[in-house]
């Protein structure tokens, strides 16, 4: 209610930052355009808002820390068309989206796509925490073949793990499967004398939601999101 106005003494509509708010809810860990948030806020014809006034609340919601967005990776293993470069929407922390929603843990239970891209912020909350101390940041890697890293975490000193977010044990295999495809693409194209080397991805990892740590065959981490926690 004062927060979106106090951060920069500019005067705005509290109604108009809450429909912001759960139009990103419902569009969290995707690569919604502006445009599509947009459409969906006035869909109903009851607000006019438009896209210089849509990107200057999102700016006060990055201000106050609600917000915040993941940028994608693109390394040179895929022509530059083929990447996917819009930021994926994200929120400083899920219970926030949560919120903007207005479900429950009961709701959640019954709505599993819904909690599967709440636990991929979750993982990103708990990533962005507990790497801190080495200036680390995260992207995430997505192309138009259906390839995808749900996440990547860099460390200051170039070292970069690809991580994929998957709540239930049944989604492990396609996930190694992306991360292992991803390993081999960066490979190939380190065979190309034209282009500078890309460093292999020095861990690869599928965050689950469940309780058994374990490395597959193909050198794949499978870790439980709680196994984080210190």
């Amino acid at each position: 209610e004062q927060d979106i106005s106090a951060v920069d003494t500019k005067d705005r509509n509290p109604k108009i930052a809450r429909q912001i708010m759960r139009s990103y809810a419902r569009n969290i860990s995707t690569l919604a355009k502006k445009t599509s948030i947009l459409a969906d806020i006035t869909a109903s014809g009851d607000t006019e808002l438009s896209m210089d006034t849509l990107d200057d609340y999102i700016g006060a919601l990055e201000k106050l820390f609600v917000i915040q967005d993941i940028d994608a990776w693109c390394p040179a293993i895929r022509s530059k068309t083929a990447i996917r470069s819009t930021p994926k929407r994200c929120f400083s922390d899920p219970s926030i989206a949560v919120a903007s929603m207005s479900i429950n843990a009961t709701a959640l239970e019954t709505q599993l796509k819904t909690f599967g891209f709440i636990f991929e912020q979750m993982c990103i909350r708990d990533l962005k925490a507990y790497t801190a101390d080495f200036n680390s940041h995260v992207s995430y890697y997505r192309d138009r073949y259906g390839l995808e890293a749900d996440l990547v975490l860099h460390l200051e000193d170039e070292r970069y793990a690809l991580i994929e977010c998957k709540l239930g044990s049944k989604e492990i295999e396609e996930g190694a499967a992306h991360l292992c495809e991803i390993h081999r693409l960066v490979q190939e194209a380190n065979k190309d004398d034209n282009q500078v080397p890309l460093r292999e991805p020095d861990l690869k990892i599928v965050l689950t939601g469940g309780t058994i740590a374990y490395t597959r065959p193909d050198s794949v981490h499978v870790i439980p999101l709680a196994c984080l926690r210190p």
